[in-house]
């Protein structure tokens, strides 16, 4: 599987390689049983966001909440380098976490301050960070996912 632009946000490939790894990695389900790849992209009422393995890492997916969130267009979202979404500021931290990701598998209980495409920030609270990893141990990225935000005000 090629993770690039090109991804369809409701291929059943890449459901399945999401909420697989998921499932193996954090040891719970990402989307209840009965929703599938639509649901995901379209009605989940949490943001679902996903990069590749390239050296400056772009996302690949960003389901509906993610974009109402970020300010970004599926079109935008997949072809902007994922360190983008933190300020220039905070992508060391940022960096820290995705490196002990991979070595780990998965972060929960993440917080961390993230910028919108206007400029705005908030923080992204209790967010888990995971391997897009298949049932052989082939790593094709990284996804995060967090329900909660808090805005911080503009002065």
């Amino acid at each position: 599987m090629q993770l690039n632009g090109e991804l369809n946000p409701n291929d059943p490939e890449f459901f399945e390689l999401l909420t697989g790894s998921f499932r193996r990695l954090v040891g719970r389900a990402l989307v209840p049983k009965e929703r599938g790849p639509e649901w995901l992209y379209g009605d989940a009422p949490f943001v679902v966001l996903a990069h590749n393995t390239a050296p400056s890492p772009v996302f690949v997916y960003a389901n509906g909440a993610a974009q109402r969130r970020f300010g970004y267009s599926w079109s935008e979202f997949v072809k902007l380098e994922s360190r983008l979404s933190a300020g220039p500021s905070e992508r060391g931290e940022r960096q820290t976490l995705l490196d002990a990701v991979a070595q780990n598998g998965y972060m929960a209980g993440y917080r961390g301050l993230r910028v919108t495409k206007s400029g705005s920030r908030f923080w992204m609270e209790d967010g888990i960070v995971w391997q897009l990893r298949n049932a052989e141990g082939q790593d094709f990225g990284q996804a995060a996912m967090f329900s909660q935000w808090v805005e911080i005000p503009t002065s």
